[in-house]
């Protein structure tokens, strides 16, 4: 079996499939030289950077190609429906960073309360604005957490310790195991102090948050999004930021990556991070481990 990591993988895990007696291979093909040379592989592993078109799919299915696997979360860079009809598997590995996605959306929260972004800015321009950056404490305040996957989860139980109050919505609707408040999304934009949001993107549906459920929300709210780009109207976003209804955002996620929204970016009330929610090495270590074992088993 030939293994390609478009997107590279952690050394212990290509060393771990390569014990197995299965061939794998690093390099970056670009696409179009992906779609020539798919056929020669059994499993495409890939991160967020590969998109997995219905041409490379279609291209795999006439080769060899019988398995796709995102190493992280998210797989809207697959296309499912296509993969499903040339009859092709996807996996994904969706236990491995949650507790890193967490920590970067309470860094996030923690950078727009106390202004650490801005200050960090400022000081090294040779400002020293100590009177201007007043900010507040996260204890007390209301979390209103927007998808109660394992992300939502993790986080919800590391703002529970730090003292925040914890409610959230579900397209899944109330879970029984969890003793946090269940409201809908409506109810709970207008009574949290800080949203997250942990929701994979509905092209169907479009953005989740726009103007609309922007203008619901208390004055002075924060917004964090380490989901997915284009779950938050970046111009409904900025419209709230300028006009002061959100205090604040913590963003690590773009409607285009590299993100060109520049006057979002500089924002002075914004914390921004170029989509590292999973970059640890502790969850990449996780990663790894999922992706081997996903294509030890699949040679069996």
């Amino acid at each position: 079996m030939k293994v390609l990591a478009n997107d590279g993988l952690e050394i212990s895990a290509i060393n771990e499939i390569k014990k197995n007696g299965i061939s794998i291979e690093t390099n970056h093909l670009d696409k179009e030289a992906l779609i020539e040379n798919i056929k020669d592989y059994d499993v495409l592993v890939v991160r967020s950077a590969t998109k997995v078109t219905s041409e490379v799919l279609e291209a795999g299915a006439k080769g060899n190609l019988k398995l796709v696997i995102r190493a992280g979360v998210g797989i809207d860079n697959i296309d499912l429906d296509y993969a499903k009809k040339v009859g092709i598997k996807v996996s994904n590995t969706p236990d491995a960073s949650s507790d890193s996605v967490a920590e970067l959306a309470l860094g996030h929260m923690f950078s727009v309360a106390r202004y650490i972004a801005v200050a960090n800015y400022t000081m090294r321009n040779g400002q020293w604005n100590k009177k201007q950056y007043k900010g507040s404490e996260i204890a007390g305040k209301i979390l209103g957490i927007i998808g109660m996957g394992r992300i939502g989860k993790a986080l919800a139980g590391k703002a529970e310790a730090l003292g925040m109050k914890i409610i959230y919505t579900d397209a899944l609707g109330k879970q029984d195991n969890l003793a946090y408040e269940f409201m809908d999304l409506d109810n709970l934009l207008k009574v949290s102090d800080y949203v997250s949001l942990h929701v994979p993107y509905d092209k169907d549906k479009g953005a989740l948050i726009s103007s609309r459920e922007i203008s619901m929300m208390k004055e002075g709210a924060v917004i964090i999004n380490c989901a997915r780009g284009k779950v938050v109207d970046e111009e409904a976003l900025l419209e709230g930021l300028n006009s002061g209804k959100l205090a604040g955002a913590g963003i690590d996620v773009f409607e285009q990556e590299p993100s060109k929204n520049t006057e979002l970016i500089n924002h002075e009330r914004v914390s921004v991070t170029p989509h590292i929610g999973a970059s640890t090495k502790e969850a990449q270590e996780r990663i790894g481990k999922e992706v081997a074992a996903i294509v030890i088993n699949f040679n069996k």
